[in-house]
């Protein structure tokens, strides 16, 4: 296969203060390591793929066709109070969902939005065939 996965999800900030929120969101609140940083940017490892943060670029604030991205985590209730004793909304809470495929797919999921307004899903496979 050619695609070996997502290398990075990017992001614009528009002001420097947008810039600063969201690299103490990802950074203090989520806990991302800076892979590389640079005047105009940033880039946080998530561990399997990029967070590229740019700054000084337009934000249009709006959401695309694109509607989140899920970030894997081990601990998807731990994140979520983290998330919102930093002031964001967490709106949809921790809970465990079953995909009716075959075989089911469990897992744990929240979703929150973060400081440039995109939504992100913290997501957890549960069980067998995770």
């Amino acid at each position: 296969m050619l695609i070996k996965g997502i290398h990075h999800v990017s992001m614009n900030c528009s002001t420097d203060d947008e810039f600063e929120k969201a690299k103490d969101f990802y950074i203090g609140v989520l806990g991302l390591k800076v892979f590389r940083e640079w005047n105009e940017g940033i880039l946080l490892d998530t561990g399997s793929g990029i967070i590229e943060i740019f700054a000084g670029k337009e934000n249009t604030g709006e959401v695309g066709a694109i509607r989140h991205f899920a970030l894997l985590t081990e601990d998807v209730d731990r994140l979520a109070d983290s998330i919102r004793k930093a002031g964001y909304d967490v709106f949809i809470d921790p809970d465990d969902r079953v995909i009716p495929c075959d075989p089911p797919y469990r897992l744990r999921m929240a979703f929150c939005s973060e400081p440039l307004g995109e939504h992100i899903e913290l997501f957890c496979p549960k069980g067998e065939g995770s």
